[in-house]
């Protein structure tokens, strides 16, 4: 089992609406046909691109709310976040899997969720999760 099986798929379907398919031939996971995070293997394109600084472990994709989140996100992790210019313009951020806790993943996780569910489903969830 890798990180993506074990954590990613774990923490994706625990979120209301969720479900599981594939996007670009890889893993991915949507809430009501939206997408908000996925296995993202890097491309030769991706590779060339970041050069001595491309990872070699597993990396994910997640939405955020918007350009101004991910530049902020990218800026506060630099470590375990990234982007390339395939993304240039879109609100989506790179996640190095083995330089990411569980804490770190599920926010990350649960933040894109947040941004790709109906608002009310994500009123719901939020709600109940501040009941507990």
């Amino acid at each position: 089992m890798t990180a993506f099986d074990d954590d990613v798929r774990r923490l994706a379907l625990a979120l209301p609406g969720t479900e599981e398919g594939t996007s670009y031939g890889n893993v991915a996971f949507k809430v009501r046909g939206k997408l908000f995070t996925w296995e993202r293997p890097l491309r030769k394109a991706d590779r060339d691109a970041l050069g001595d600084a491309a990872p070699e472990g597993e990396v994910i994709g997640v939405r955020v709310e918007h350009e101004i989140a991910k530049r902020a996100l990218l800026a506060a992790e630099p470590e375990r976040c990234f982007t390339t210019p395939h993304f240039d313009g879109s609100p989506i951020v790179l996640v190095r899997l083995d330089r990411t806790g569980p804490e770190e993943l599920e926010e990350l996780i649960v933040e894109a969720w947040l941004c790709r569910a109906p608002e009310r489903l994500a009123n719901a969830f939020l709600a109940d999760r501040e009941g507990r």
